[in-house]
C-alpha cells in the first residue's frame, strides 16, 4: 500500500472522528420524531425501488413496536439526516426482522445463550449522504455503541449483494446466507454476521472513530436496557483495547 494511500486513509478517519462530534444522534422517543423517521425511510426506499408507493408517504412495520427495539435519527445542522433501528436480541427478547428471516441460522444462537444485535432499516438523506461521505459511516457506529454496551456475542446485518463490501472492510461482517425475501421490501437481503469476540479489538484498533464512552452508551440506550437487560455499565472501556491494526 503506497504512502498515500495510507495518508487519503489517515485523512478520511480523521474526519469520521471529527463527524461523529459534530452529528445529534438521537433516540427517537416522540410521535414527532418517529414520524420524520418514517417518512425518511419512504424517501429513500422508494428512491431505490426497494418498496412501492403508497399514500401515506411512510413506511414503519411492526417491528418498530417490540420490546427490544430503539430507533435513531442522526440529525446534522438541525436536519434529519439518516436513520437506523436497532434490536437487541435475546432468548427473552428473540424479536426482530433478520432473526425473523434467517430463523434456522440465528434461533439456535439464541437458545444457546448468545446476545445478537441487529441494525435494520438504516437509511440516509441522498443530498445530504452525497455531500457528506461521512454520515453512513456514523449512522452504522450506532450498531457498534450498542454491541459494545450489550457486551454482544453476534452482530448480524441483513443487507443487498452491493452493499456486502461496506460491512466487509469496516465492521468485518462476513456473508453466512443468500438473499432471502426480507419484510416489505421488493429486494430480497443476504445475512451478513460478525462474532464479536473475533473482531471486536480489530475493528475499532483500525477505526477508532467506532469507539465510544460509556457515557454516551448509557445516553443513547438507557434507561430501558438498564430496565430490561440488567445493564450495570461494567463492561471494559474501549479506550483500554489496545490499537492493532
Amino acid at each position: 500500500m503506497s504512502v498515500v494511500v495510507l495518508r487519503s486513509e489517515q485523512a478520511f478517519s480523521d474526519r469520521l472522528s471529527a463527524f461523529t462530534q459534530a452529528v445529534d444522534i438521537r433516540r427517537a422517543d416522540t410521535d414527532e420524531d418517529r414520524e420524520a423517521i418514517f417518512r425518511l425511510r419512504y424517501e429513500a426506499y422508494l428512491s431505490e425501488g426497494a418498496i412501492e408507493p403508497n399514500t401515506g408517504q411512510r413506511f414503519s412495520d411492526r417491528f418498530d413496536e417490540t420490546e427490544n427495539v430503539w430507533l435513531f435519527g442522526v440529525h446534522f445542522e438541525g436536519a434529519l439526516v439518516s436513520s437506523i433501528r436497532i434490536h437487541v436480541v435475546t432468548a427473552q427478547f428473540p424479536e426482530s426482522p433478520t432473526v425473523e428471516t434467517f430463523a434456522d441460522i440465528l434461533l439456535p444462537e439464541l437458545k444457546a445463550g448468545r446476545v445478537i444485535v441487529d441494525p435494520s432499516r438504516f437509511v440516509a438523506d441522498r443530498v445530504a449522504s452525497r455531500a457528506r461521505p461521512e454520515i453512513p459511516y456514523v449512522t452504522a457506529r450506532i450498531a457498534v455503541v450498542a454491541m459494545q454496551y450489550f457486551s454482544a456475542d453476534i452482530g448480524v446485518v441483513a443487507v443487498r449483494n452491493e452493499h456486502r463490501a461496506f460491512y466487509r472492510k469496516v465492521f468485518q461482517f462476513t456473508p453466512v446466507a443468500p438473499p432471502r425475501k426480507y419484510h416489505g421490501l421488493t429486494k430480497p437481503l443476504g445475512l451478513m454476521m460478525a462474532r464479536q469476540e473475533e473482531v471486536r479489538d480489530r475493528v475499532l484498533g483500525a477505526y477508532p472513530f467506532l469507539r465510544s464512552t460509556l457515557a454516551e452508551r448509557r445516553h443513547l440506550f438507557g434507561p430501558l436496557a438498564d430496565e430490561r437487560f440488567g445493564k450495570t455499565g461494567a463492561e471494559p472501556e474501549p479506550e483500554k483495547i489496545p490499537a492493532t491494526a
